[in-house]
């Protein structure tokens, strides 16, 4: 196993990859930017270094810096953690140049499936279901309202090199179309840096699956049950569930299958998950593929019983998956919340220094956090500042310890979206599993910014 590695992550999941680290008797070098000198991942590593201002292209985003740091350091291998770098083909392609092994799927396999148009491609080629659309950049705005009338309205209007909801745009006719177009392709290109957009079928009331996969370097490759992440704001996930309320066994067993073709069409290794769409009838359809740890992953551990980490480390030093399909088990229910520094009315991050925190603790209950009670929010990045995860023996029992968790959570000095979050799991949809992506639109209106019954 590695004796060295270095985290290229912040808050949450770097000091989620250094519990794992220590637990497995390896050393962890840490990297900190100037606003980040006193957060918890930095003083759980090993070793630490600076590698930047606060600004995350500074710090988090010098790709050339951190090859550098791991170098010097000895580090034998990389873990991106999720988002920044996790993602990025140039980054994992020039960790292998340099000598250190990039944990997670090979670069070709990253910048196939970073693209949602060679994605689909992909996808339906290796004969996995996907949403009605097209399969190439759209030229122009006429182009875009051809193709949509042919698709039939709905349509979502969807950049190729998108994430977390941004780039997406909902037409529910030619004059929606002709009205974001322009401006959606400017917000597209000054996110990535690509202005490429495609045009797929807007499948109203659905549910997102997500359905999480390890692969290791000699074909072996199974799902781990799946995630209802249908409960967003504005294509962003607010809380997500494992297993799903709604997917059934004979389900199930269709979408693992074709997770697991999906991912072996590519010649995937490491963990990964694939996102389907889910309608009324149970008919899914790809949407993507996520080619790191996503930060829901807490829900398939506590479900399964497998720590993803340590997974991810077996499979980049070469161990063979030890065990198949028939051995992964589910046992109780879990259900993951984000906690955000914003504003719970007009969802503006909420920024200052935390003056309390107090964590309720006991049986089923697990924490993963970004922050400690002397932290300060900052505007640099993302204001996650907390995973709430509870688990129980059944649905109810995890429903009724996530509202008694959230009543006992105290977070002092800014503001947090828990009053949201309390509003979601007291709702009666929400208790009968009935939830699909429009459940934060048609069940608590957002009026004037305000997220009200």
């Amino acid at each position: 196993m590695f004796k060295k590695i270095l985290i290229a992550n912040r808050g949450e999941i770097a000091c989620r990859v250094i519990r794992t680290c220590k637990a497995l008797g390896i050393a962890t070098v840490g990297i900190y930017s100037e606003a980040d000198a006193y957060a918890p991942h930095v003083k759980m590593a090993d070793e630490v270094y600076l590698v930047g201002g606060s600004r995350v292209v500074e710090s988090y985003l010098n790709a050339e810096k951190i090859i550098e740091i791991a170098k010097h350091s000895n580090a034998e291998a990389i873990h991106p953690g999720h988002g920044l770098l996790s993602e990025n083909a140039t980054f994992a392609r020039n960790c292998e140049q340099a000598g250190i092994i990039f944990i997670g799927p090979s670069p070709e396999v990253i910048a196939r499936m970073g693209s949602k148009i060679e994605s689909r491609k992909s996808m339906e080629s290796a004969g996995v279901p996907i949403v009605p659309g097209i399969s190439y950049p759209l030229r122009d705005v006429e182009e875009a309202v051809k193709v949509s009338n042919e698709i039939g309205y709905p349509v979502m209007l969807k950049a190729s090199a998108g994430g977390g909801g941004i780039g997406m745009q909902i037409a529910r006719n030619e004059g929606d179309i002709r009205k974001v177009f322009e401006g959606n392709q400017k917000r597209v290109i000054n996110y990535f840096g690509d202005g490429a957009m495609y045009v797929e079928k807007f499948i109203e009331n659905t549910r997102h699956i997500d359905i999480q996969i390890l692969a290791d370097q000699y074909g072996n490759t199974v799902y781990l049950w799946e995630r209802d992440c249908s409960i967003q704001r504005r294509h962003q996930k607010v809380v997500e569930e494992a297993p799903s309320p709604f997917i059934d066994k004979i389900t199930r067993s269709k979408m693992g299958a074709a997770a697991v073709q999906a991912a072996k069409s590519i010649g995937y290794k490491n963990a990964g998950t694939i996102e389907f769409l889910v309608d009324s009838e149970k008919s899914f359809y790809f949407l993507e593929m996520n080619t790191g740890l996503q930060v829901e992953h807490p829900i398939t551990e506590e479900i399964i019983g497998l720590d993803m980490v340590a997974e991810q480390l077996r499979i980049a030093w070469g161990e063979v998956l030890n065990y198949t399909q028939s051995d992964i088990k589910c046992k109780g229910h879990a259900i993951e919340v984000r906690i955000y520094a914003e504003d719970p009315k007009t969802f503006v991050p909420s920024l200052g220094a935390i003056t309390k925190l107090v964590l309720p603790e006991g049986e089923g209950i697990r924490h993963e956090l970004a922050v400690n009670k002397y932290s300060v929010v900052t505007p640099f990045y993302d204001s996650m500042i907390a995973k709430l995860v509870v688990k129980g023996k059944e649905r109810n029992e995890a429903i009724d310890r996530l509202q008694a968790t959230l009543a006992d959570y105290q977070v002092q000095g800014i503001k947090t979206n828990i009053p949201m979050l309390h509003e979601v799991v007291a709702h009666p949809v929400f208790r009968s599993g009935d939830t699909t992506t429009s459940f934060v639109s048609k069940y608590l209106q957002e009026n004037n910014g305000a997220v009200l019954k």
